[in-house]
């Protein structure tokens, strides 16, 4: 058990450090070609803070645990609503006027519908995989059309002329830490739910799902410090769209993943559930007040209870 609690922690530790790098390597590169800064931010960077859930996803796949691999998907975007979401609000009020976001919000919410409709039709598949990922080409589309004509207000990021070798060093680490570290997390976290006798879906709901999440997080709690806790909310949106579209996309090409008959039941709803909440907050211009953070926080403990029970 110790051994497992380890792996688990390390594994954690790789992926966080492996994103970070990758992340930083990969924006410096994009921008040292000449790539515009907001296009950079809508892909590079969207498709670098999903890293660890897309190496997570991709090595329970290919280790036989379908739960672990639809669970961290499902699960992180349960938490980057209540938890990230709930946890910043309760350091400083989250509140956007951007109207760009709402779009956002909107693909999200269909993406969330368009998974579980393809996880009734399951066990998802190659052909499932495809439909994500055009999906996820044509919001990619639409998203860079209408920031190239000015409507996104993306923030904007800057080259800080980064040297080669830097760049080289960034990648490397970032490429190395990511596998090594899905590995030895997949299954310190598979030993200790066949210890305990709790299925692959729920560890992938939960402790899974956190982990993976800690980039976002941590960036997101960073904001609320600096005064940018508005920035938390398009981080969620964009990180729940990339997750359904890019990840599962990409993961069900290693399928066939069975859908637990648990997560068709409730999880699935929940997620969609969760993603619906934030309308209210974007269509009205309310803020996520502390109130409303902290119940966030609580709900989400209720719900991990309910798991665990």
């Amino acid at each position: 058990m110790i051994v497992d609690i380890l792996l688990i922690l390390a594994g954690l530790a790789l992926l966080v450090v492996g994103g970070d790098f990758l992340v930083r390597g990969a924006v410096a590169l994009a921008l040292r070609l000449g790539i515009a800064p907001v296009i950079v931010g809508l892909t590079v960077l969207a498709f670098g803070t999903s890293a660890p859930e897309l190496i997570v996803s991709v090595a329970a796949a290919l280790g036989g645990q379908p739960g672990i691999a639809l669970g961290n998907v499902v699960g992180s975007n349960i938490a980057n609503v209540l938890v990230i979401l709930g946890a910043t609000a309760v350091i400083a009020p989250v509140l956007s006027h951007d109207n760009e976001l709402k779009t956002s919000w909107i693909y999200a919410v269909l993406a969330s519908v368009l998974l579980i409709l393809l996880c009734f039709a399951g066990p998802l598949i190659w052909w499932h995989g495809m439909i994500l990922l055009t999906a996820l080409a044509v919001t990619l589309f639409l998203q860079v059309s209408r920031a190239r004509q000015g409507v996104s207000d993306t923030p904007e990021l800057h080259d800080d002329h980064a040297a080669p070798a830097s760049i080289a060093i960034w990648l490397a680490i970032g490429l190395v830490a990511l596998p090594i570290g899905a590995k030895i997390l997949v299954t310190g976290a598979s030993d200790i739910a066949r210890g305990f006798g709790i299925s692959d879906a729920v560890i992938g709901l939960t402790l899974v799902a956190i982990g993976t999440s800690l980039p976002e997080l941590a960036a997101s709690v960073a904001s609320a410090l600096r005064g940018r806790a508005d920035m938390a909310l398009g981080n969620v949106i964009g990180s729940n769209l990339f997750n359904i579209l890019a990840i599962m996309g990409v993961t069900a090409f290693f399928g066939p993943l069975d859908v637990p008959v648990e997560m068709l039941r409730f999880d699935l709803w929940f997620m969609l559930a969760t993603t619906l909440l934030l309308g209210p907050f974007l269509l009205r211009h309310i803020a996520i007040g502390r109130i409303a953070g902290a119940a966030l926080l609580a709900v989400y403990m209720a719900y991990t209870v309910w798991l665990l029970a």
